[in-house]
């Protein structure tokens, strides 16, 4: 039995039509900082435990942050994607809320990102 071919077209060809494409550049994301503020009655135990449990720092790293908290009035939690940040807020306000603490949070574009 004979194959058919389309008329005019070489054995090799198969009728595909291929074309470059320009490699599209992909921008990364822009990143928010997590912000702790701090108040007069949130526990240092419970905003440790927080950046343990939510932000996945270690023991140390979470003092260091307390206390830079504490010290200065506010501190970076971390720097993320925005859904990321807006997630991390969100979970750590409701602990708060749930453990009654007033703990104050925020988000903000991170300018250091280059």
């Amino acid at each position: 039995m004979a194959t058919r071919q389309r008329p005019g077209a070489d054995e090799g060809d198969v009728g595909v039509a291929t074309e470059t494409k320009k490699k599209e550049q992909l921008k990364k994301p822009p990143l928010y900082k997590v912000l702790f503020h701090n108040d007069n009655y949130t526990t240092m135990e419970f905003v440790v435990w927080v950046l343990r449990t939510v932000f996945h720092k270690s023991e140390a790293d979470s003092v260091a942050i307390m206390l830079n908290v504490h010290r200065n009035g506010m501190g970076v939690a971390g720097v993320y994607t925005r859904e990321v940040a807006e997630t991390k807020l969100t979970k750590t306000l409701a602990l708060a809320k749930e453990h009654e603490f007033p703990l104050k949070l925020s988000i903000e574009p991170d300018d250091d990102e280059n």
